[in-house]
């Protein structure tokens, strides 16, 4: 187990200024030839407005990056996304908008009376788009999980405009882990408030130059899975409290992590729609309890999808541990609160797309290569129990990565993670999601960020490409922070690209090949 008592990790969390133009970064080693274009990232940048401090790691202002690769140089820049909640912050010098663990309070300057009155006008959702960018058509978008995504431009980074989900689609929020096709076309899961206080989730498809609705059913995922014929969400026990979350601002004052509710009984449940005819299998599948914030990847083969996830094992709220200062403590604390946290596990799940009632009380899987399995129980629910593809005492594989252009939604072989060490990230892995073998990248005091996979333009191997990753080295010298090139195959150092300020957290991002 890697120690880190120095504290490191901190810096993770440390409000940074933006650039006001690109910097040039030191390379050591050799940048490959063919890796031409843009690394974009997104995390929060801003983690107080004046002397009031966010509270929640989903909290902070978003700060979009940018490393740019061109003929072996690389440049770095970064700029604070002009959302609503960051101008308004700004502008009035505190936080004006609730975020997902910090409340705002009314104006202090106004009087007591229209004060009063502020509780009563409704919620106003956040804007901070610090989770994720990807592409719709020829744009770009910085989000997060509420209704509102933000049209950037990848090359200045500016802000372009606000764009409301809700005016073009049935939802009001949607996950920041769209699947894109190869084609343009992007899917998504959207929440929509239904009638008696549910809380449903619509599937949307957005074509190059359209948008569109699919279906609508229960859930709560925070990412999917989907294949050409049918898409996988995942039913967990965490739940939103909507007569909670309609009423909290106005009523009581709260934020969104005090409207979420977890149930302990109800375990897990999968659900599974049909592509293109938009509609649910009649189908049950149930497990365990576990959280879920990422896919790894899903897959159909011989009349079963193959799920494989990264999973937290227990009903608990794996957010209730993210609260900032919970990561910036002492190395001791750190652990102390990780070893009470539900346990990270990446898992197998095998889902049958049809039963035979003859079968019940039987394992349903047949395919040779995995020991999960599918038992279809007398009331007609089929109970899952999954294969273990990685698991380490307080050692998470998060933030997955697979080449996905050519092996989403298909059979595939390999995988790439942040490992976090009792949430601390301290190493990329490979994973053979086959063999269970794995390749670990790690340096002394060293914090990286989830890898993204590039691809080698001639590739002929799922694995031929490279692996980029933020890495801070806060002790290493008076540069703090470097991008990290590693071979895809054994994750051994290719090249690095150091700069002279410190990069803090950052969550998602793609790379925009030139």
């Amino acid at each position: 187990m890697v120690e880190h008592p120095a504290g490191g990790y901190k810096k993770l969390f440390e409000t940074v200024e933006e650039l006001s133009s690109p910097v040039t970064a030191h390379v050591t080693g050799r940048i490959p030839t063919w890796l031409r274009g843009s690394l974009l990232r997104c995390g929060p940048g801003l983690f107080e407005v004046g002397s009031e401090p966010f509270y929640h790691l989903f909290d902070g202002q978003a700060l979009l990056h940018k490393f740019d690769f061109k003929e072996g140089h690389v440049t770095y820049h970064r700029r604070f996304v002009r959302t609503d909640a960051y101008v308004r912050a700004m502008t009035e010098k505190r936080i004006v908008i609730t975020e997902f663990g910090t409340y705002a309070y009314p104006d202090p300057c106004k009087n007591i009376f229209s004060r009063f009155f502020s509780y009563f006008k409704g919620v106003e959702v956040t804007d901070n788009a610090l989770v994720n960018v990807y592409p719709v058509g020829e744009d770009y978008y910085a989000c997060t999980e509420t209704n509102f995504i933000t049209r950037i431009n990848p090359d200045t980074l500016e802000t372009i405009k606000q764009v409301d989900l809700c005016k073009y689609v049935s939802v009001n929020g949607a996950t920041a882990h769209p699947h894109i096709e190869n084609d343009g076309t992007v899917y998504n899961i959207g929440n929509c408030f239904g009638k008696n206080f549910a809380l449903a989730y619509n599937i949307i498809r957005i074509p190059p130059l359209q948008a569109g609705h699919l279906m609508c059913s229960p859930a709560f995922p925070n990412s999917f899975g989907l294949t050409p014929n049918y898409i996988v969400f995942v039913e967990t026990p965490v739940k939103i409290n909507l007569l909670k979350f309609l009423s909290s601002w106005s009523l009581w004052g709260a934020n969104y992590m005090d409207c979420f509710e977890s149930n302990e009984t109800m375990g897990v449940w999968l659900h599974v729609a049909e592509k293109k005819k938009g509609r649910l299998l009649n189908l049950k599948y149930r497990t365990s309890a576990f959280n879920l914030f990422h896919h790894i990847n899903t897959y159909e083969d011989n009349g079963f999808l193959i799920v494989d996830l990264c999973t937290w094992k227990g009903f608990e709220f794996v957010y209730n541990y993210l609260y900032l200062a919970n990561l910036r403590a002492n190395w001791d604390e750190v652990k102390r609160q990780a070893e009470k946290a539900p346990q990270p596990e990446a898992r197998r799940y095998v889902l049958p797309l049809s039963i035979d009632k003859a079968d019940t009380g039987k394992n349903l899987v047949t395919l040779p290569y995995t020991t999960a399995t599918a038992t279809l129980r007398s009331d007609e629910t089929i109970w899952l129990e999954p294969e273990v593809i990685f698991s380490g005492p307080r050692h998470a594989f998060e933030f997955p990565q697979i080449n996905y252009r050519k092996y989403g939604g298909k059979p595939y072989t390999y995988t790439y993670g942040l490992g976090l060490n009792h949430f601390v990230p301290d190493r990329l892995c490979k994973l053979n999601v086959k063999t269970k073998e794995t390749w670990v990248w790690q340096e002394p005091d060293a914090y990286p960020s989830e890898p993204i996979f590039v691809s080698h333009p001639d590739a002929l191997e799922e694995d031929d490409g490279v692996v980029l990753s933020i890495v801070i080295s806060p002790g290493a010298g008076p540069k703090p922070a470097f991008l990290l090139i590693l071979n895809a195959k054994d994750m051994s150092e290719v090249a690095r690209a150091e700069v002279e300020v410190n990069i803090p957290v950052t969550f998602h991002g793609l790379f925009k090949r030139a």
